[in-house]
Order: C-alpha cells, then sequence, then structure tokens
C-alpha cells in the first residue's frame, strides 16, 4: 500500500497497520526513512509559527528560527526518537512485552509519521491563529492522537517474538 494510505489506515486501525508493515520483515532503513519522513514533515509544519514569531518579534529574524527548527527536528530529534523506542521497549518488557527493539522503535517512528498530518494541522493554528484556547485545544488533540496510535501501534509490536530476532 501507498504511506498515505497506509497513514489514512492507521487513523482506523492502527494495529492492523503495524502488524502489515512487521510483517514486511526487519528493514531498518524503512524505519530510518519514517523516522526522517516524519521529523521532515514536523519541521515543515514549524514555518507559520515561526513565521509569525518572527514577524512580532523580529530581534530573531527568521533565517534564525528556521535554522534552529531545522538543526533540532532533523538532527537532535532522531536521535532522541530512538532513545524514546528503547524507554518504550524497557517499559513494554516490564508488563511482559515479546516484542524486539526493531518492533518498537518501528512502532514509534510509524506513529509519529501517521500522525504528521495532525502536526500540519497544528502548524497552521499556530501560525494563523496563534496562542489561544485553539491552539491549545489543537496540541492537546495532537497529543491525545499520538500518545493513543502509539499506544496501540506498541502493543501490537510487542505482542509477538519477532522472527528470526
Amino acid at each position: 500500500m501507498a504511506v498515505t494510505t497506509d497513514i489514512v489506515a492507521t487513523w482506523r486501525r492502527p494495529g492492523t497497520v503495524m502488524r502489515r508493515l512487521l510483517s514486511m520483515g526487519r528493514r531498518e532503513d524503512r524505519a530510518l526513512a519514517m523516522l526522517i519522513a516524519a521529523c521532515l514533515v514536523i519541521f515543515v509544519a514549524q514555518w507559520p509559527r515561526l513565521s509569525r514569531e518572527a514577524f512580532f518579534d523580529p530581534s530573531v529574524p527568521l533565517e534564525a528560527r528556521l535554522g534552529g527548527a531545522l538543526l533540532g527536528w532533523l538532527f537532535i530529534a532522531p536521535l532522541m526518537a530512538y532513545a524514546v523506542a528503547a524507554i518504550g521497549h524497557l517499559l513494554a518488557l516490564i508488563v511482559k512485552g515479546k516484542g524486539s527493539w526493531y518492533s518498537s522503535r518501528l512502532a514509534l517512528f510509524w506513529s509519529l509519521l501517521s500522525t504528521s498530518p495532525a502536526f500540519l494541522f497544528y502548524g497552521l493554528v499556530a501560525g494563523f491563529i496563534g496562542p489561544g484556547i485553539e491552539q491549545s485545544l489543537a496540541g492537546g488533540l495532537l497529543l491525545i492522537a499520538f500518545l493513543a496510535i502509539w499506544g496501540l501501534c506498541l502493543r501490537e509490536a510487542e505482542r509477538e517474538p519477532e522472527a528470526g530476532a
């Protein structure tokens, strides 16, 4: 299936999509591509907010703000995602999870990519409406959606041991 079709399907049945991704076999390159794509989309989602901030506070130019966001989302966030995935797997092991380090990474990386449209929506709200109840509501819904999808994907990833692991 196309990635966009899988993203839409994940919002309906995350466990089913996660099961199919895991059945494709262990592919670190695919998992890393998902993570980089998610981080790239989230970086782009920051542009409206950063533009608004630069307009209202010109002491820090837009280029500097974009450079900081680029560094954060494309260089630091992927490293942090690996750490968060490892912590997720360790927590799953405490509750008798049977998955692998790879399946835990795939669950987190796919969850980030599948919620990237919500990150884009949040970026638009933050950029065009600005701080307020609307931005808080969009951010809260984004957080709930991400945690729910990640939790369901991680549950599926930790359900069975990976073949060959």
